[in-house]
């Protein structure tokens, strides 16, 4: 992504009516365990303002925990000022994908969180300096599945505004799984390669297993929500 403070690359309407160049996610591929499922973006396609909404709370999030980050190790300079960077695109993404509501009609409402960031931060170490390392490498793999998310629905739905939106995307988040994982690494002198494998193997798990919750980050949707999608339809 250009940087937040160029308004050109910034502006709504110029990011959804024009085509943006391909961006190369295979890295994203070879990072993370698995893939979406079909069963997933069915159901997402046919519930897009909801996961609108859910887009947003993670955008929101992303940044507040960008934000702690920051205050909780004031001594890390680099990682100072990449999470700097960090929270700033992702409040950028905040009213972006607040304005893709409002320009849709889709109203604002509490939308209580899924079980992945919770399923991801339940595995933290806590003590220092590995509860940081781990919160940083956990902050890869949800970067790196809304990347892979992204470009999976913006393939599937019918929404072209929306689709140029999620492609424009993928070049930011892209890059914030490789800050976090960065970032892991320059605060420790042992491989972190031993968990991220570890990680991997927690996130595929919560990404291939039933839920019974739509999210964007949510796992292969159970029968029972699928029942409950076609009997709302």
């Amino acid at each position: 992504m250009t940087h937040p403070n160029s308004s050109h690359d910034d502006d709504l309407a110029i990011i959804t009516t024009r085509a943006r160049a391909q961006t190369d996610i295979s890295h994203i591929y070879e990072f993370l365990g698995c893939r979406t499922s079909d069963a997933w973006l069915k159901l997402a396609k046919d519930n897009l303002p909801l996961l609108l909404q859910d887009h947003a709370n993670c955008e929101k999030k992303a940044a507040g925990t960008a934000m702690n980050l920051i205050f909780r190790y004031e001594f890390h300079r680099e990682l100072q000022e990449r999470l700097a960077q960090l929270v700033r695109e992702e409040m950028l993404h905040y009213e972006q994908v607040l304005s893709l509501m409002k320009d849709r009609g889709i109203e604002w409402h509490y939308l209580p969180a899924g079980r992945y960031a919770k399923g991801l931060l339940k595995h933290k170490r806590t003590h220092e300096p590995a509860a940081m390392v781990d919160v940083l490498i956990i902050g890869a793999f949800i970067e790196a599945r809304s990347c892979e998310r992204f470009s999976a629905l913006a393939d599937v739905i019918d929404d072209e505004k929306l689709a140029r939106y999620y492609k424009y995307l993928l070049k930011s988040e892209s890059r914030h799984y490789e800050d976090y994982l960065n970032l892991a690494r320059s605060i420790t002198d042992e491989s972190i390669d031993e968990r991220v494998a570890f990680f991997r193997d927690v996130e595929r798990e919560l990404i291939d297993s039933p839920d019974d919750q739509l999210r964007f980050h949510s796992g292969v949707p159970s029968d029972e929500l699928m029942a409950q999608s076609q009997a709302n339809a």
